[in-house]
Order: structure tokens, then sequence, then C-alpha cells
């Protein structure tokens, strides 16, 4: 498999330049009910020269309903001479026999040298002279090129590539696996429409937002006793009141952000040790400019709101990351990469600082017996990661532990999600080879015994019944699991849930507010205004000032890239809050109204930070420029 270096960012799974006749190579996909194959293929790569056996097959089942495309991609560092290859590919094209070049470079054994494929072209029949003409072109290598570029804007990093029907294709190169993709049965079609969703930038933000709707319509209509029903039934083992024995509320507060938190605190382990937070110079514009979005908004509520309800200070100082960035996403080319990093960062640190708020500032009933308990299931989680043990579900079982007893000290669960994250295993990067030796010798193990079974001629054996079978797919299981680390492989398989089921389900829980409450009495107005003016306003100020603070004392510096405009707009973004406010809000006002005004406040707030946030990044100019926020240089500049 040829490889190029980095995948560049925003590479998702569709095909971002859809299929061209004028410019693209298109064999068959004539019938009206066609499907696609767009390779990006190397000729020289060894790997395509066996998947194009597969593309064979499936064009003889699929007929003329299969629209073959090939794209360059030739990698030169790997393949020298392949960018040559595929001119002359392309000046055969040029006289139209670009196919029967095509086929005859991936059926040839290799080398292929360009005398053996001038002496094709001639046989072909091809004017010649044109022929050397058209391989030495501009308008050639320019195809070539164009290829190349498209390949990389749609995030292809090895041959071959294969997107089906403008979706990258990711599953098994053999002929069934490829065919059940393309013949799109009912759970096929759904998980492609699934991953082309999910490939949207604001995807998570959208079903998000979908989910706090449908709360507010459900508390809203005739449906509101039956969302308060569902919201507070009792759900547990053992007598209603024990340690197991919540409200879906409550299980979906507690139990379910506690695997959100556990992907934040992934997150935050891996921008500590190999991201943005990895250099402590670095990392330290972020992390003062998340204190000052913390402060700012809580010291705004407070002088809003000084009596009892000046317990809702935190609300408005939590940051919803996946509102924000989504709408960054949706902002593209306004948004520069400085801003994106910078506003990931400071949401891995508010989100540290969420945590540590809910447990130190919103303890319930506290028992320090379950916490001497919780501090055993911690040691059992540190000596599973000393002994190194690998495997994912010792570590799960201490952590189910270690979050029911917290809730049973009286702090918050979530928070042994994060304790969770910062145990699981990780593994050194392993080298390329031996697990390309070991992959290499269990296929070539099954295709010997493949081989083998067609040459008995019996057709009562199976290659899958055969003892071979059973070793190699151990070993290649085993050489594809080493790829990932214990902790990548959770965040890998757990991400989706966090942001498709668990945070939506816990907005729907949480923002399902009667929006008729009372606002008639100073103190809910005060509330209202404090949640509202701290989002809106104090957050964006908080988070400029301390950062103003730290550039100008030369602490830190913000990235060149990043204009004065968008960095105002990235911190009015920060401002909306919605997923952790609202628990905050749960969190402060237990009993009462007021948590319902203070999520009132949180969605008026959160939007009103949306909107001017995306105004001024929007009416900026897309040109990136040295920010004027930078105006004091580093010593040696």
């Amino acid at each position: 498999m040829s490889n190029e270096n980095a995948l560049p960012p925003g590479a998702g799974a569709i095909l971002q330049r859809p299929i061209d006749p004028a410019w693209d190579h298109i064999r068959g996909g004539t019938a009206p009910d066609r499907v696609s194959i767009v390779l990006y293929g190397d000729y020289l790569c060894p790997y395509c020269r066996r998947l194009r056996l597969v593309i064979g097959r499936l064009r003889q089942a699929l007929g003329e309903r299969l629209a073959y495309v090939f794209r360059h991609y030739p990698n030169e560092r790997a393949h020298p001479g392949a960018e040559m290859i595929a001119h002359m590919a392309e000046a055969a094209g040029k006289q139209g026999r670009f196919w029967e070049m095509h086929d005859w470079l991936y059926e040839h054994e290799p080398p292929v040298r360009e005398t053996d494929v001038r002496e094709f072209a001639r046989s072909l029949g091809l004017d010649m002279a044109r022929f050397e003409q058209d391989t030495g072109s501009d308008e050639t290598r320019q195809h070539v090129e164009q290829d190349l570029a498209d390949g990389r804007r749609n995030g292809v990093t090895a041959t071959p590539t294969v997107f089906m029907d403008g979706i990258r294709y990711d599953g098994a190169w053999d002929f069934y696996s490829m065919l059940e993709a393309l013949e799109r049965p009912v759970a096929t079609q759904l998980q492609r429409s699934a991953r082309t969703f999910a490939s949207l930038p604001a995807s998570g933000g959208l079903v998000l937002l979908l989910a706090a709707a449908a709360a507010l319509v459900c508390a809203n209509t005739p449906l509101a006793p039956y969302y308060e029903a569902f919201i507070h039934v009792p759900f547990g083992i053992g007598t209603p009141g024990n340690v197991l024995s919540l409200t879906v509320g409550a299980w979906f507060s507690e139990g379910l952000l506690a695997i959100f938190f556990l992907l934040v605190g992934l997150e935050i382990r891996r921008e500590m040790t190999a991201g943005s937070l990895a250099d402590p110079r670095a990392a330290i514009l972020p992390v003062i400019a998340a204190a000052g979005g913390v402060i700012a908004p809580a010291l705004i509520y407070l002088a809003l709101n000084p009596g009892p309800a000046g317990r809702g200070w935190s609300v408005p100082t939590a940051t919803d990351i996946a509102f924000a960035l989504g709408i960054l996403a949706l902002l593209g080319e306004r948004v520069t990469p400085g801003v994106r990093v910078f506003v990931a960062a400071l949401a891995v640190v508010d989100d540290i600082l969420s945590v540590l708020t809910l447990a130190i500032f919103y303890p319930r009933n506290f028992d320090p017996a379950w916490l001497a308990v919780s501090g055993i299931a911690v040691l059992l989680l540190y000596f599973l990661n000393r002994s190194r043990v690998y495997a994912a579900w010792p570590y799960a079982v201490a952590a189910v532990a270690l979050g029911l007893c917290l809730h049973g000290a009286g702090i918050h669960a979530a928070l042994s999600g994060v304790i969770l994250a910062g145990f699981l295993p990780t593994r050194p990067a392993p080298a390329a080879g031996p697990l390309l030796a070991q992959a290499a010798t269990a296929l070539a193990a099954l295709e010997h015994a493949e081989n083998e079974i067609k040459q008995s001629g019996d057709e009562n054996r199976r290659i899958e019944q055969e003892p071979i079978w059973d070793w190699a797919s151990r070993n290649l299981s085993a050489a594809s699991d080493r790829l990932l680390s214990p902790a990548d492989r959770i965040e890998q398989a757990v991400s989706p849930w966090g942001a498709y089921v668990i945070l939506p389900l816990f907005a729907f829980s949480a923002t399902g507010v009667n929006l008729s409450v009372d606002l008639s009495t100073p103190e809910a107005r005060a509330i209202l205004m404090g949640v509202i003016v701290g989002l809106a306003i104090g957050k964006p100020l908080g988070i400029s000032l301390a950062s103003l603070l730290a550039v100008r004392t030369r602490l830190a510096r913000l990235a060149d890239d990043v204009t004065l405009r968008n960095f105002l707009g990235a911190a009015c973004l920060c401002g909306i809050g919605d997923t952790v406010a609202l628990l905050m809000a749960d969190q402060a006002f237990p009993q009462g109204p007021d948590a319902a005004v203070a999520k009132i406040g949180v969605l008026i707030g959160s939007i009103l930070a949306a909107m001017l946030g995306a105004a001024l990044i929007a009416t900026g100019a897309r040109a990136h420029a040295v920010s004027p926020v930078q105006v004091a240089p580093e010593v040696g500049e």
C-alpha cells in the first residue's frame, strides 16, 4: 500500500468533487439505476493491482449498472516512475485508448518500464509522435496533478482508496463485501446515510439542537404530563431511595454524562500529551482565557443576584463545545485554523473547570464512608494501569463501581468519567514492519489454503472450516488491535454515542422547561438577567480581557492567523452554554421554579451569544491576517 504522509484537515467521508464526464475516465454506468466506484489508484501499487480483480468481478456482476471511475494518485516517493506512467495513460486517453492502457498496466507483471508502455502504445496503433507530445504536455501534467489535489482534499492518504456513490468505502476489499455495499440493502443504506450525516461539521450540534427543541415542545404542549412522567419515573435496582434507584432524568444526568466526561477526559489527556496543551507556553492562553470566561460571568451574575439566588453563579460559566465548534465549521473559510485550535483548547480547560465545580460546590449529603470506597475504586484503576492490563472490561467494572460510590458520597458521578480517562492505558505506536509481516503471513497462508482446496476438486471443503482459518483470523485481529491503544479504542467506540445519543438524551431531559414560568418576582427576573448577561456578555468579556492581559504581559500569544474580529467572534460563541449549563441549573436549584428560570436564561443567552459571534465572524474578511490583538512581540523576535 502506498502512503502519503498527512491527512488534510477537515477531510471527510464525502467525495468533494463529484464524477464529471468531461474530466473523469468512466467505464460503464449507462443504466438508469447506476451505482459508482471512484478509485484513487497508482499503476505501480501492488494492492491496486489486486483490487482490480475484485472490481472486474463487480463489473461482471452488475454490468452497466456499475460506473467505474479511475483517478490518478501516483506516489512517486514509494513507486519511482509512477507519475510518468500516469502521464502515459493520459496520453493514450487523448487518442481514445485510456481503458486499454489502464487494463494493460494493471495486468502487466512488474516491473513496468517506460519502454514496455511505449511498445504497447505502438501495438494499439497510436500515433506515437502525438503520444510522446501528449505525455510531456502541460495539459496531461495538470490533469494528473488535479487528480492528486482532489485526492488530498478527499482525505486520500493511501492507494487504493475507494468511494462508492460518493462515500468513502472503508470496508473489506473482498468481492462479497463490496457487492453488498453497492447493492445497498436496508441496513447498508442506513449505515451510509448515518455516515454521510456524521461527516457534516455541525451534525452533532444539530442533533443536540433538535433534542432541545423536542424537549421544549413536549414541555409546553399537551404532551407535558407524559414528558414529566417519563423524566421522573423511578428506575433502578432495589428499594426506592438506595444508591441504585434513580429517576430517568437522574440517570441521564449522572450515568450518561459520566460517559460524556470520559470523552472529555480522553480529549484533555490527548491535548496534554500531544496536542495544543502539550507545550505549557502554547497552552497558557486558553487556560487563562477559560479562567476569565468563568470568573467574569460568575461575578456579573453575583452582582445581579446578591441574595440566596446567588447560588446559581455557576450556570453562565460553562461552554457547550458541540454548538460552538459546529457554528465555526459552518462559517467555513472565514474561520482560521488558529481560531479553531484556540476554541477547542479553551473548551477542554472549561470542561475541567466545570467538572471541578460540580464536584466541589454541589455535593449532595456528603458521606465520607462512600468517599473512602471511591478511593479503593481509584486504587483499583491505578493497579490495572500499572499492571498493564489492556482488556477494557476490568476498567469498565471499576469505573461503574467508582461512579456509584461517588454518587453515594454525594459527589456528581460524572466525575468518574474523567478519572477513568486518566487511567486508561496507552501504548507507544507500533512499528509497522512486524505487523505487516504478521498480517501478510496470515493472508498468504489463507491464499495458499484456498488454492489447495480449488486444486483438490473437493466441493465439500470450505476455507472457513480449515484449521488455518481460525489461526489466520486470530493473527489478523491481533495485528489490527495493536494499531490502537485501549484508550483509543474506547474513544473511537464511544465517541459517536456521545455526540448522537448521550448528549441529546441529556439535553432532552434537561431542556424541557415550561416557558410560562412566573417572572413577576424580582428574584426570578434577576436570575434570568444574570444568566443571560453572564453568557452573552460576561463570558466573551472575560475571555477577551484575560487573553489581552496575557498577551500584553507576554505570558502568551495568539496564532498569527487570528484576526481581532475572528477572536472576538469566537469569544462570543463560547457564551453558548446549553448542555453543562443546564446541568449546573439543576444542581444550583434542585427544587422550586428557579431552575426553570435559569434554564430559560441559558437558552436565551446561548442564542444571543451564537448570533453575535456568528455575525462578527461572517462579516469579516476571508483573508488570514496577523492578529492585531497580539501587540507585544516576544523577546528575541
